[in-house]
């Protein structure tokens, strides 16, 4: 179970830096709307720039803290539970701008894979 709990941690938080720092700038079919990259998407969901950064960073910092609890398991829960709202909200602004159900996809399987190392 560790093996794969590791694994799944990993997962999570190599997916999460990969979308905010490779993919930031770049067109994806997961994007909201018809965004072409992040910061369209956020105005796509009628969000201000500020909470672009502002969800950025957590999620980085979050993600960071999920490697860190690799060493230091007392920062795992708390950094899976804190991605698994923020995937909550990621799906709940996919859903208010009617995007098809695909483009959740990711934030959907982010926020089980987290949920899981929660409560594992």
């Amino acid at each position: 179970m560790d093996l794969a709990l590791t694994s799944i941690q990993i997962i999570i938080a190599l997916g999460i830096l990969n979308v905010w720092f490779v993919r930031f700038e770049r067109r994806s079919g997961w994007r909201g709307g018809e965004a072409k990259n992040m910061r369209e998407e956020f105005e796509v969901y009628g969000l201000p720039p500020w909470f672009m950064f502002a969800v950025g960073a957590a999620k980085v910092a979050l993600a960071a803290l999920l490697i860190a609890g690799l060493w230091f398991p007392m920062l795992t829960k708390a950094a899976a539970i804190g991605l698994a709202m923020l995937m909550g909200g990621a799906v709940a602004m996919h859903l208010k701008v009617k995007d098809p159900i695909k483009k959740s996809v990711p934030a959907m399987a982010i926020l089980v894979l987290c949920t899981v190392v929660a409560v594992l």
